[in-house]
C-alpha cells in the first residue's frame, strides 16, 4: 500500500514575493511495511523534505498524499494520528523527565486533561525498552547526552503508534553498534506493524545494508530513488558518491578508501 506519495512536489521557502527553491519537481511512492532511508550531501534538502511532508512548511508546488487522502485535508488531529515526526532540534522540551516526554506521543489519545491509563503507560514502558533507554526513563530530559535524547525522542515518536514516521538523522549521536541496532530496530517496526518509517541518514554504508528502500537527493534538488541492491549493482551509488579517495564495493554495498 502506498502510505506517502508526492506528486510534482517542489519544496522550499518563501518570503513575500521571493522563493528559494530547495528541491523541485518530486513524484515519489513510499510504501506501508518499508524503511526508507533518506540520503545526500548537506543542503541537498533532506531536512526541508522531511519537513514539507510532515505540514510543518507548505510545498511552493505539488501535493503530498497521506494514504491516498491530500494532506492539508487532515485536521489537526487526524495528522496527529497519521504522522509522528523526530527531527534534531529537541532544544524546547524543559523541566521534563525521559519517561514524560515519550508519553506525550499518547497526547492524541489520551483527552483533554492528557491522562494516562494503564494501557497507555504500558505503551510507554514498551516504547522506551525497545530503544534501551530504561536506564534513563526518570532523569530530566535535558541531563540527558545527545544520544539518549535521541533515543527518547524516537521512543515518542513510536509510542504515537502512527502508521507513517519521519526521523531526522535519528541515529546521529549514537554509538555504531547502537546505530545499527537502531536502525534493525526500525526496520523490524516497519515490517512487523506494518509502518512506513522514512528516516534521513548520513551513514550511507549502513543505510545500503538495512533499509528496503533509498531515497538520494542530489545537491541539484532532484531524488533519485530504488531498492539498495538495484542502486549499489547497476552502479548509480559508486556514480553519486564516489570520488578520487573513495572506492565502493557493489558486492558489499560499502565505501572504502583509496590512499593515493
Amino acid at each position: 500500500m502506498i502510505a506517502v506519495e508526492l506528486n510534482g512536489i517542489t519544496t522550499g521557502y518563501r518570503s513575500g514575493n521571493e522563493e528559494r527553491v530547495v528541491s523541485k519537481d518530486l513524484n515519489v511512492c513510499l510504501h506501508s511495511g518499508e524503511l526508507i532511508c533518506l540520503i545526500g550531501p548537506n543542503g541537498a534538502g533532506k531536512s526541508t523534505l522531511l519537513r514539507t511532508i510532515a505540514r510543518f512548511q507548505p510545498a511552493l508546488q505539488g501535493e503530498v498524499l497521506l494514504h491516498g487522502k491530500k494532506s492539508d485535508a487532515y485536521t489537526a488531529d487526524e495528522m496527529a494520528k497519521e504522522l509522528s515526526v523526530v527531527l534534531t532540534d529537541n532544544s524546547h522540551i524543559h523541566d521534563l523527565t525521559a519517561f514524560e516526554v515519550v508519553a506525550m506521543g499518547r497526547m492524541p489519545y489520551t483527552g483533554f486533561w492528557g491522562r494516562l491509563s494503564d494501557a497507555d503507560e504500558k505503551i510507554v514502558n514498551q516504547c522506551i525498552e525497545w530503544v534501551g533507554a530504561e536506564n534513563v526513563a526518570e532523569r530530566n530530559f535535558q541531563t540527558l547526552s545527545d544520544g539518549e535524547r535521541q533515543r527518547v525522542m524516537i521512543a515518542k515518536a513510536i509510542a504515537q503508534q502512527t502508521p507513517i514516521v519521519l526521523l531526522d538523522e535519528p541515529t546521529a549521536f549514537l554509538y555504531y553498534p547502537n546505530k545499527v541496532a537502531m536502525m534493525l530496530l526500525l526496520r523490524r517496526l516497519a515490517h512487523e506493524m506494518n509502518k512506513c518509517i522514512l528516516m534521513s541518514v548520513h551513514d550511507i554504508d549502513l543505510a545500503l545494508q538495512v533499509a528496503d528502500g533509498i531515497l538520494f537527493m542530489n545537491a541539484d534538488g532532484n531524488v533519485i530513488s530504488g531498492r539498495p541492491a538495484d542502486l549499489s549493482g547497476d552502479g548509480t551509488i559508486e556514480r553519486l558518491v564516489s570520488s578520487d579517495n573513495i572506492g565502493f564495493d557493489r558486492g558489499k554495498r560499502s565505501f572504502f578508501v583509496v590512499d593515493k
